[in-house]
């Protein structure tokens, strides 16, 4: 049963080679946009990977990266045979290939979709990923001479100057911990010792945050030491003053950043989806409307073309049968010319 059939005259026909060719080289672009915001995805997560705890979100901007190069490969090629496709002498080399083009354009589609619930599912595994990530970043920031452990002050330091956040979910997470090394604290001093010994773990803790958490744009002189204390600090009032440290958490400012970018990238491959769903129409009218002139002298009379000769399931399984045929002919051609060269 023949699915969506319509006629189109040589003028029709035209047309439909021309807005073919238009579509290609938008999805073509699209497809770059695609690939480059994948490929921007891919860099941030990278340069964050010290404070995230696996790379199980390093799928969402892989399949993107893989959707646009897709995209920019198939929309080149269908802009290609829109060019061929109204000279009769050209257009019948490209014939073997398009059940093949039709295949992996379905395929095509299917990876856009991938990323756009990638996108949407992997929000959690990425809060996740973070959460752990920032604990240990904040844990291990004092062991700047521990191998494997040395970098996280700078991770530390630079994304919380970078990002204006300080700490997990707030500021008060380095109040939970020794950030200090004990290298640089001198236990020669009654402060430090009373304040080791009141600490169940022998810890030295303290209401104090590293200087990275300070807001530059604050009038006075950043107090990230003994924040809680009024006392130690001149007009000073840590329950009505506005404090001088940034108070987000940086957990939910990358989240917030991440967030961002994997909408701009569910955008880009919705439209890079949409565009090839058209191309793919368009070919497929364009193709099948073309198989039905026999000759140069028919060129201009009037054929009929349609979406699908048979039903949805019987045409999927009729293209990869097909495939499969090609890519065997292929290979028996290429033995026989090993074969031949030998003999």
């Amino acid at each position: 049963m023949v699915l969506f059939k319509a006629k189109f005259n040589f003028q029709r026909r035209v047309k439909l080679a021309q807005t073919l060719w238009l579509l290609s080289w938008l999805a073509v672009l699209i497809g770059c946009l695609t690939f480059g915001i994948g490929i921007f995805l891919k860099v941030q997560l990278w340069i964050h990977n010290e404070i995230m705890d696996n790379t199980a979100a390093h799928a969402v901007p892989s399949t993107v990266i893989t959707a646009g190069l897709v995209g920019i490969l198939l929309g080149l090629y269908a802009g290609k045979i829109s060019q061929d496709s109204l000279d009769i002498a050209k257009y019948p080399r490209w014939k073997p290939f398009m059940m093949p083009f039709f295949f992996v354009s379905v395929l095509s589609c299917m990876i856009c979709l991938a990323a756009l619930v990638l996108s949407v599912a992997m929000r959690g595994t990425l809060e996740e990923s973070l959460k752990i990530g920032l604990q240990n970043g904040i844990r291990f920031y004092k062991d700047t001479d521990i191998p494997g452990r040395c970098y996280q002050k700078k991770s530390m330091d630079k994304l919380q100057m970078e990002y204006q956040c300080c700490g997990n979910n707030h500021y008060k997470d380095w109040f939970e911990v020794q950030w200090i090394s004990n290298r640089y604290l001198d236990f020669g001093s009654k402060e430090v010792k009373d304040r080791i010994k009141s600490n169940v773990d022998g810890r030295y803790l303290m209401d104090s945050v590293p200087f990275s958490c300070c807001n530059p744009s604050s009038p006075r002189p950043c107090i990230h030491i003994q924040i809680t204390n009024n006392s130690a600090h001149y007009s000073y009032n840590y329950q009505t003053d506005e404090l001088n440290i940034w108070v987000r958490g940086c957990r939910e400012v990358l989240l917030s950043y991440y967030t961002g970018i994997m909408a701009t990238n569910g955008v880009a491959v919705t439209l890079s989806f949409i565009l090839e769903v058209f191309v793919l129409v368009s070919l497929r009218y364009l193709q099948t409307s073309m198989d039905m002139i026999s000759g140069p002298e028919d060129v201009e009379a009037e054929s009929e073309g349609f979406l699908l000769e048979k039903g949805v399931g019987d045409t999927l399984n009729s293209t990869i049968e097909k495939t499969k045929a090609l890519f065997k002919s292929n290979q028996v051609g290429t033995n026989g010319g090993v074969e031949a060269t030998a003999s």
